[in-house]
């Protein structure tokens, strides 16, 4: 069975990667201070230190600062997806909301800066981990801006925004879904190995991602827009 936990019964597993000690620290007491709802796993100074630990502490929401010095935060999103199941939320100071919309792109499921509120910061990790994406109204309007490289801006695909949201874990279990288009739930969480409850958790959050209804919807959408295989 998949080690992710219930939603409901087990607490949200969060690990920290922040390359000010000082920082971390904080962080460390706020996560703390959730519990039992909240628990803390571990933390890092790099991805690259933490890359090397996210196996054992298996957390559910990574929270990653966007500028970790030596590296850029939003650069790294990838490579932790790759070695993680974990919901990326980014943690910032930077007031460069072109450097938040990145971070969404790549594959973040939010932002929260700093400044904000103990009690805001503990719920952004609640609605992330529940599948949500935890961004303001005016960030919601301007991820559907993409920037290229020589600065001329251009509308970017609404269905690229979408598909982007998607976690690792998630292109996979859309991939397996639409190529098994007769086999019930049990089937497809059996090749994932997972529990038919984790299953529904992930798709209800697949589905309010990609904005459709049901598996049926989900089918036509992974074929027309090329979900079925592995992510490129």
């Amino acid at each position: 069975m998949d080690s992710m936990s219930d939603l409901h019964t087990q607490s949200i597993r969060v690990f920290l990667i922040d390359d000010h000690r000082s920082i971390l620290w904080g962080l460390q007491r706020l996560i703390e201070s959730g519990r039992p709802a909240i628990q803390f796993v571990g933390s890092a100074e790099s991805c690259e230190e933490a890359v090397k630990v996210l196996h054992d502490a298996a957390p559910h929401v990574i929270l990653l600062d966007i500028d970790l010095g030596k590296e850029n935060g939003i650069e790294e999103i990838s490579k932790l997806i790759s070695n993680s199941s974990a919901k990326i939320l980014m943690l910032t100071g930077v007031r460069d909301k072109s450097a938040h919309d990145r971070a969404v792109l790549a594959g973040a499921c939010g932002v929260v800066e700093k400044e904000a509120s103990a009690e805001t910061i503990l719920t952004a990790i609640s609605k992330v981990h529940e599948g949500q994406i935890w961004l303001d109204r005016e960030a919601t309007g301007r991820i559907f801006v993409e920037f290229s490289r020589d600065g001329n801006n251009k509308v970017a695909d609404p269905e690229k925004v979408k598909i982007a949201s998607l976690t690792q874990r998630e292109r996979a279990i859309v991939a397996i879904t639409a190529n098994n288009a007769g086999a019930n739930a049990k089937t497809i969480a059996q090749k994932l190995y997972i529990s038919e409850h984790t299953l529904r958790n992930h798709l209800t959050s697949i589905y309010n991602k990609l904005e459709v209804s049901n598996r049926l919807e989900l089918f036509a959408y992974a074929h027309k827009h090329g979900l079925t295989g592995p992510p490129s």
